[in-house]
């Protein structure tokens, strides 16, 4: 089975474009699902020697398994690699059916970002210290995230030349290395400027963001560094970088914005991925209801 799955990789790298992240992904679940079925009994007949005879009893059996320890959200992941990697086996020939379609997959649950309020981020932007060439940096950071709503991996994959100054726009490669073209405001342009200026002559094709020994700065980095700056700022939040991207998108839902060029700015292949913050917002106004109107409020 394993010379399968590294043909389903190379047909993931090669024919589809798959991102490396996806793709690990991917290689990930199948690895988990290998393990499970070595541990079957050989009479079941679902051993990992013979991929053809896992069937939908033996598919239900591991879902069952994964809901003792998995959010809902993890085993249609989970489930949604296995009908992919199963549908390339019958496009080879390999099985006659794919048994993952007979499958539904687990209703998920409602999950509403986690975000910052604006004072929040103003908070965490103003916070942020800008003596040293790392402090200039990590205020570039931060103001690039909330001004472009960004993924932590689209900004650590920046170059010096994806940012044009000048005309206030980042290119941006994005999932399944698809490009986008997205504003920055003014303040992350001084940043961007300030942190640029103090690093010196730099090489168009060399990383924006720089660890402190001058390679490409990785997404743990960052991960790390917000938590740090939370605390600076003085935000009881336990915010990922991720939570700056859905701020963007709540705060310019908020403000007014299309929900349709939300999606551009974001990335999103699907509205449906966007509508979430509509939730997020329609929930802010009913706490502010709640806590405002005369007739709402307990007496």
């Amino acid at each position: 089975m394993r010379d399968l799955i590294a043909r389903f990789d190379r047909h993931l790298a090669d024919e589809r474009n798959v991102s490396p992240h996806t793709r690990l992904a991917y290689l990930r679940d199948l690895e988990a699902f290998c393990l499970f079925l070595g541990k079957l009994p050989a009479a079941s007949g679902s051993t990992a020697a013979d991929i053809r005879r896992v069937d939908q009893i033996v598919l239900r059996r591991y879902l069952a398994q994964l809901h003792k320890t998995h959010k809902k959200s993890s085993i249609g992941r989970k489930l949604a690699a296995l009908r992919t990697f199963f549908r390339f086996l019958v496009r080879e020939g390999v099985l006659e059916v794919n048994p993952g379609e007979l499958i539904s997959t687990p209703r998920q649950e409602k999950y509403l970002p986690q975000t910052l309020s604006v004072d929040e981020a103003y908070a965490l932007l103003d916070s942020a210290q800008q003596g040293d060439l790392l402090g200039l940096r990590d205020r570039a950071i931060w103001e690039t995230f909330y001004s472009c709503g960004l993924r932590v991996s689209e900004l650590t994959g920046l170059n010096v030349a994806s940012v044009d100054l000048a005309e206030g726009l980042v290119r941006v490669l994005g999932k399944g290395s698809k490009e986008r073209i997205v504003p920055i405001g003014r303040p992350a342009i001084r940043a961007l400027q300030s942190y640029l200026e103090a690093r010196g002559a730099v090489v168009a094709e060399s990383p924006l963001f720089l660890n402190h020994r001058g390679g490409r700065l990785t997404p743990r980095s960052v991960q790390r560094n917000l938590k740090r700056q939370l605390l600076a700022g003085r935000i009881l939040k336990d915010a990922s970088p991720h939570a700056l991207r859905h701020s963007f998108a709540t705060h310019l839902l908020d403000g007014g914005a299309d929900l349709r060029a939300i999606q551009e700015l974001l990335g999103h292949e699907s509205l449906s991925t966007t509508q979430k913050y509509t939730q997020v917002s329609v929930d802010r106004l009913m706490d502010v209801y709640d806590k405002a109107h005369p007739r709402s409020r307990k007496k």
